[in-house]
């Protein structure tokens, strides 16, 4: 089922002591290797919607697999731009020019090609859409970029129950 609510489980406490661990989630995105990397990423090959995630959305690891072409050593950002405050954005906030012809790649907050919003709210009052393509400089040409991405939203409780 669908729900609207922030998820959060205090693993069966019945005390209300227990702090309330939020789950991950899962969004799967693709990107075209011809994209620029301020483009709306796309939910597959053929759903050309959007990825949208939620207010208060925290981006904790991406895995990719990168099988872009063309270029000499093409690279590839991934950010976010707000979905109704369209000045609030970062194009490469998530991942910061990865290459996108390795294969398997996964990219978490240790990761040299982690971007500077990765771990962090990416806006906390707005849903944001995820961008991602081509490094300007040395942007693949053709090919696709495709993977998850893991997130939580933030709990505005901090794990704490109401007695």
């Amino acid at each position: 089922s669908t729900t609207q609510a922030i998820w959060r489980s205090g693993g069966g406490d019945q005390t209300r002591t227990a702090y309330c661990g939020t789950p991950l989630m899962v969004a799967e995105f693709y990107i075209s290797g011809a994209s620029a990397n301020s483009v709306a990423v796309q939910v597959s090959s053929t759903n050309t919607a959007p990825v949208i995630l939620p207010a208060g959305a925290v981006v904790t690891q991406i895995n990719a697999l990168c099988a872009a072409t063309g270029g000499t050593t093409p690279t590839f950002d991934m950010g976010w731009i707000g979905y109704s405050d369209t000045s609030a954005s970062d194009d490469n906030g998530l991942v910061a020019a990865a290459v996108a012809t390795t294969g398997k790649l996964v990219i978490n907050f240790a990761s040299a090609t982690a971007g500077d919003d990765l771990n962090t709210i990416m806006s906390a009052t707005q849903m944001v859409k995820i961008t991602g393509g081509g490094t300007t400089g040395d942007a693949p040409t053709g090919g696709s970029i495709t993977g998850e991405i893991f997130y939580y939203v933030t709990d505005p409780y901090l794990g704490q129950q109401n007695v």
